[in-house]
């Protein structure tokens, strides 16, 4: 009975680990895609051009696609090291997918934000009269250093709180996807490493 538990436990994780690493592929193809036709989209800071979306993505989807091959070898070989490995990732990849959402959000074109309360809120940042590139109604290299008529004036928090507040419904299932996702494979991979640890225990 346990052994056919283990056996189910074992194609489910394989199936799911497959999926996962689809996804990775996916993840993966957007950043390179938006890294060729946007180049520094959504930098986040002037001082380091490449840390961008567009690269976040590239990051995470390769991230996503190595923990999918580990889940994947962890369940067909029943390997505990691979299992336990795989679950701690997992929980890593999921701070990450959040963070890349959240910084997507907030530094998108789409939004023709800049600041949280407005624009002046980088004036701190930088102790002198400037924003990042992407505040600039049309982005170009240093463009963050000319008139405050060359800028978005719409302040971000405000402009995500709406954008949320009309786009509810998709943010909650979308959420609660991910969530669903992420627990499900967790709960396979400590499920499966329960089952492994009592079947050497047992042989033993």
């Amino acid at each position: 009975m346990a052994h056919n538990c283990l056996q189910c436990i074992k194609y489910l994780m394989f199936v799911f680990n497959l999926l996962f690493w689809l996804g990775g592929c996916g993840i993966l193809g957007v950043g390179i895609w938006l890294a060729v036709t946007q180049g520094n989209f959504a930098t986040l800071s002037s001082s380091f051009p490449s840390l961008s979306a567009a690269n976040l993505l590239i990051v995470t989807g390769t991230f996503v696609m190595i923990i999918g091959f580990v889940g994947c070898i962890g369940a067909v070989k029943e390997n505990k090291c691979l299992l336990l490995s795989f679950f701690i990732m997992l929980l890593i990849i999921f701070l990450l997918e959040l963070t890349v959402v959240i910084l997507f959000f907030v530094y998108t074109d789409k939004f023709r934000c800049c600041g949280v309360s407005n624009y002046t809120d980088w004036f701190e940042v930088y102790n002198t009269t400037r924003v990042p590139d992407s505040c600039c109604l049309e982005f170009s290299e240093n463009c963050g250093l000319h008139s405050p008529g060359t800028w978005w004036k719409a302040p971000c928090y405000e402009t995500v709180k709406i954008w949320l507040q009309e786009n509810l419904l998709a943010v909650g299932i979308f959420g609660l996807c991910t969530a669903m996702v992420q627990i499900l494979g967790l709960t396979f991979a400590m499920t499966m490493y329960c089952q492994v640890v009592k079947a050497d225990t047992y042989c033993a």
